[in-house]
């Protein structure tokens, strides 16, 4: 008997899923057209939308055009029911949003991080969050959970491997953060969160394979295989930015030689600029080159071919449908994307090329931030569908 009853309940978690998903993908829409999309009998799902509605995730919104008979009463998901915290964590910046749990933001902060040490690191990263958790409005969920991106190596207990532009060996981030907060934390590579960021509310909707190419103050790469975050055996995929391209190159903090980060990111870029008496930060050298600044536009030329040289290897590689550009330098979109599309022609195979699009992130250097909610948002449905 008991194990009836526990199969029943099973059978309840599913269907509940069943018919939530079906709100979140088809909204505004009818108990029948549940019943239809679904496959579920009119009456379990009446049942089903009632529980949804006594747990304040689905709301009756009116009445909809009638095919004859009775008007039928419409269903939308209550994406103000609770609220989740992004957080992309950079070498030199932290940003954060709040949204709800339809990824709407609700309120958006970006500050410096002068010191990415961990301790110190994490004394800034406690209030900054904090606050944007203060600014939630009142849910029936509340805080959900908080998502965050790190340009490093993440295990799968949300420890921070190996960040070596931040100088980070296995820091308890997730433990650190569950301490502090107690709701469900959520910590994964920026490149990969970046990925996601994309293919949900940026350019990649729709797109199949794609590789985001996040360019920082380093590179990482984010794999999005048959619509799907694709992270190998160990989680680790994507660290692509230390993909040697020059054989005798540079030495890398990573212990390599020539990696791609070193001759086409933003610290490549601030260290050519140095080297020609051009000291600044990114920002003053995209305005330089808005203004004309042929020397900065060559240096950005310059790096758009590196990046080129990098981006030929991933599509040769993976042949993906597209490739997308993003974070902080894809602000510099109009001085890098000549020379970077001009570099792919010439060095990746022409049949991986005829049906692969080079794009810049529609989000621009908000992807990790929001694909960083977008993880806590996820992981906060599977919580609900597994009961």
């Amino acid at each position: 008997m008991t194990t009836k009853t526990g199969d029943q309940a099973l059978i309840k978690r599913m269907n509940t899923a069943i018919v939530l998903e079906a709100i979140l993908r088809e909204e505004p829409l009818s108990r029948a057209k549940i019943s239809e999309l679904t496959g579920l009998n009119k009456a379990t799902v009446s049942s089903l939308v009632q529980d949804l509605i006594d747990n304040r995730l689905v709301r009756e919104i009116g009445t909809g055009a009638s095919s004859g008979g009775r008007k039928p009463v419409l269903l939308e998901f209550i994406a103000s029911a609770g609220y989740a915290v992004g957080i992309d964590l950079g070498v030199n910046y932290l940003r954060g949003v709040l949204t709800d749990l339809r990824g709407r933001v609700a309120a958006e902060r970006q500050m410096p991080l002068s010191d990415p040490e961990p301790e110190a690191a994490f004394g800034v990263l406690r209030p900054f969050i904090r606050a944007l958790m203060d600014e939630a409005p009142a849910s029936p969920f509340g805080i959900v959970g908080i998502g965050v991106g790190v340009p490093g190596l993440v295990d799968r207990s949300g420890s921070v491997l190996y960040a070596p532009n931040m100088g980070w060996r296995n820091v308890p981030l997730r433990e650190a953060l569950d301490r502090a907060f107690h709701v469900p934390v959520l910590i994964d590579n920026e490149a990969n969160v970046g990925a996601l960021g994309e293919q949900k509310y940026g350019i990649g909707r729709g797109i199949s394979n794609m590789v985001y190419v996040s360019v920082g103050i380093g590179i990482g790469t984010g794999l999005i295989l048959h619509r799907e975050l694709y992270k190998g055996a160990s989680g680790f995929s994507g660290e692509l930015g230390h993909l040697s391209v020059e054989a005798h190159g540079k030495p890398c903090r990573c212990g390599n030689r020539g990696c791609w980060e070193l001759y086409a990111s933003e610290q490549a870029l601030l260290e050519r600029a140095a080297e020609l008496g051009r000291p600044g930060d990114l920002d003053a050298l995209l305005a330089a080159a808005a203004e004309g600044d042929a020397e900065v536009r060559a240096l950005l030329a310059g790096i758009g071919e590196y990046l080129g040289v990098g981006i030929a290897n991933i599509v040769n590689v993976f042949n993906p449908n597209a490739v997308v550009v993003g974070n902080r330098l894809s602000r510099a979109q109009p001085w890098l994307e000549e020379p970077l599309r001009r570099t792919v022609e010439q060095r990746a195979l022409g049949f991986h090329l005829r049906n692969v699009h080079l794009l810049f992130a529609e989000l621009g250097d908000r992807s990790a931030v929001m694909g960083a909610v977008e993880l806590a948002i996820s992981a906060f449905f599977e919580r609900l569908k597994s009961g």
